[in-house]
């Protein structure tokens, strides 16, 4: 508070004072002893009323000790009460936690993890995933710009997520408690399976199995591929402690149509320890024909391998690339891509009158315009001989099928001639365009649905940097692939429209996120935000039922069921208002990745440490943990200083203080006749 500040509450003082003397003692004939109470009143008014007029400034000094954080992060997944470790870790999380000395020195902060990471000191040891990867992310988030110290107590073997080891700041020290018995016993695993979730009928189709060894001798032990009861591979493996690891390739028939469960087996004459992890269920949906698609171009372009590999992506689509005039066997397919139609292609086009192929068009800087108008009437194209690149926009309104927005306006642009295009009302658009931030009103990619027969439309050339793209942002094709596996999909179907369209695997291995989505359409096949969508679940072998509401997300409806048994399931989704109905089954797999482990990963448990400079700590040695981190002179407490600065005018309690003096005085005049 300044001088002229105190100098004007002083004045503040001597002015009520001065007041508060004149209205009830300067002219007052008798000196009744309520006038010194109105006067008190009275002046503690008036000064109050300066004191909101100066309005001071209050400053609030205050010290406050800040901690260094100390995660203690617990392992809350299966693996632990399979490896009967629950006992120990809760006794060394208490004993950390608990620890006075400990709770002196550091802000300790407690958390659990198994698939999700989560503030909490109470474990269940439930969890169906290990994600060790989660504490490193999520404790770094919440203590932003700290070094600080954690105590991982975990077993080590992660089921999900990045590798841990190097997803933990090197700045941060971490102590991994190991908890498990790590006593190597003898163990056969089926570690890692490798197999395409489809496979064609009366083909072959090639699985990929990972074995390891534990164990101090050599043996010898049998591995077999069956379907039921019929073993359809078979062969002897050995396994010594110099070679505790084998890959074996195999090429399973697929001679039943649907979806068939098959079980890789090993085992050996020795006792194991564990022998959950010598089987391992794995499922394969036989499918007795693929899509055969016929790529037509008369041009050699990037864009035709870029297709062809994405398309292909997928083990159920078959691309054959033709010229114009080589398509005469049309029974063979079941869509035609016309890449960059010239009057070559018219041959074509006048079969197809009778053929009734669904047909994907791409257009681009060699298309002959004029022939493509006379060819169909979805649109009119008036293009000059200048190129134009255009950027994709994305159509939140599509909805003829289920499509995520997969960064489309950051691709690079397409190039393709500069022109007006005009579209029929039947034209269901997927990409708008814009030309330099400056929208043309014009489609990229859009569908069309004329008596039964469907047509896409790509108007521009070299989607190849699209795919290219797609792999730089996310490392991976996939997304690229899967959006022009559901343009071929809608091609390659000739069904009418459905109102209820619904999207499941037909199995999951036990522990998967099990989620199901629906989008439900109006009698317009318009996308009905406002539609109450119910799935009601039915396991087979006992009957037991269970019923979820599906939730609104952006394009669709989603729900998800884990926590189911294993087994097969029965389901059916409705639409509760309109009555409309989608019955499916699918099928839960025994296999609990976190009952594959008889030891603990002590190998990536110490390059952690290493790695951040820490401890690998067994649960004998928690003490010398406890007294490290307690005299380690890199954590220290730090004094912070704290100042408020407050308007005296924000003091709530002043004005309480004017508004009952000047109440009070008021009643006491009035009750004393004084008005």
């Amino acid at each position: 508070m300044t001088t002229n500040t105190v100098l004007l509450i002083f004045l503040s003082l001597l002015i009520a004072g001065a007041f508060s003397y004149y209205n009830y003692y300067y002219n007052a004939k008798i000196k009744l002893k309520i006038y010194l109470i109105l006067a008190f009143l009275r002046f503690i008014t008036v000064f109050c009323i300066l004191l909101l007029l100066i309005n001071p400034i209050i400053t609030n000094k205050t010290l406050e000790i800040v901690k260094t954080p100390l995660v203690i992060a617990v392992d809350n997944s299966s693996s632990i009460s399979n490896l009967k470790a629950t006992k120990v870790t809760k006794e060394l999380f208490k004993k950390l936690a608990s620890n006075a000395d400990l709770n002196d020195k550091f802000d300790i902060q407690t958390y659990r993890f198994d698939s999700d990471f989560e503030s909490s000191a109470n474990f269940d040891f439930k969890g169906l995933q290990t994600n060790i990867d989660a504490v490193a992310k999520n404790s770094k988030s919440i203590n932003k710009n700290v070094t600080f110290p954690t105590v991982l107590i975990t077993d080590g073997n992660q089921t999900s997520g990045n590798d841990f080891v190097f997803s933990f700041d090197s700045n941060n020290k971490v102590f991994p408690l190991v908890v498990g018995d790590t006593t190597t016993y003898l163990d056969l695993r089926v570690s890692q399976l490798n197999v395409n979730k489809y496979a064609f009928h009366k083909n072959k189709f090639p699985v990929e199995i990972f074995l390891n060894y534990s164990g101090t001798k050599s043996i010898t032990s049998n591995f077999s591929l069956s379907l039921g009861n019929t073993v359809l591979y078979s062969q002897v493996v050995s396994f010594s402690p110099s070679n505790k690891s084998v890959i074996i390739s195999a090429l399973i028939p697929a001679n039943k149509i649907g979806l068939q469960v098959y079980k890789a087996s090993i085992n050996s004459k020795e006792k194991e320890k564990n022998t959950y992890n010598n089987n391992y269920n794995f499922a394969v949906e036989v499918i007795d024909q693929r899509t055969e698609i016929a790529l037509i171009t008369s041009l050699n372009h990037p864009d035709l391998g870029a297709l062809k590999r994405a398309i292909e992506s997928n083990v159920q689509r078959k691309v054959t690339l033709l010229k114009p005039k080589e398509l005469n066997d049309f029974n063979k397919y079941n869509i035609v891509i016309l890449y960059q139609p010239t009057i070559e292609f018219k041959t074509f086009f006048e079969k197809n009158t009778v053929w009734g192929l669904n047909t994907f068009i791409i257009t681009g800087t060699k298309t002959d315009f004029n022939f493509l108008n006379q060819q169909q009437k979805d649109m009119v194209f008036k293009m000059s001989s200048q190129s134009e690149n255009y950027i994709a926009e994305y159509n939140d309104d599509f909805n003829l099928f289920a499509l995520d927005d997969i960064g489309f306006d950051q691709f690079p642009p397409l190039e393709n001639p500069y022109g007006i295009v005009s579209s029929s009302a039947n034209l269901n658009v997927l990409l708008g365009s814009t030309i330099r931030n400056i929208n043309t009103n014009s489609p990229l990619f859009a569908f069309s649905e004329n008596q039964g027969k469907r047509t896409a439309y790509l108007l521009g050339e070299n989607s190849w940097k699209w795919r290219l793209q797609s792999h730089v942002d996310t490392k991976s094709y996939e997304k690229y692939d899967t959006f022009i596996d559901k343009t071929i999909q809608y091609l390659a179907t000739n069904t009418t429209k459905k109102s209820l369209i619904v999207n499941h695997d037909g199995f999951y291995n036990l522990g998967d996120a099990i989620e199901i989505s629906a989008q439900y359409f109006n009698k317009n096949y318009e996308f009905d935000e406002t539609a109450n969508l119910n799935i009601t679940v039915v396991n087979r072998k006992t009957k037991a039922k269970k019923s979820y509401d599906l939730l609104k997300s952006n394009t669709d409806f989603k729900v998800n069921l884990d926590g189911l048994e294993v087994g097969k399931y029965d389901f059916i989704v409705k639409e509760i208002n309109s009555k409309s109905a989608y019955n499916g089954y699918f099928e839960i797999l025994d296999f609990d990745i976190e009952k594959q482990f008889v030891n603990p990963n002590l190998t990536k448990l110490s390059q952690l440490a290493n790695q951040t400079n820490g401890q690998l700590i067994y649960p004998d040695k928690i003490d010398l943990l406890i007294k490290s981190l307690i005299e380690n002179e890199e954590y220290k407490s730090v004094q912070k200083s704290n100042i408020k600065k407050i308007p005296l005018i924000d003091w709530v309690w002043l004005l309480i203080i004017l508004v009952l003096c000047l109440a009070s005085e008021w009643f006491l005049r009035k009750y004393h006749g004084m008005l």
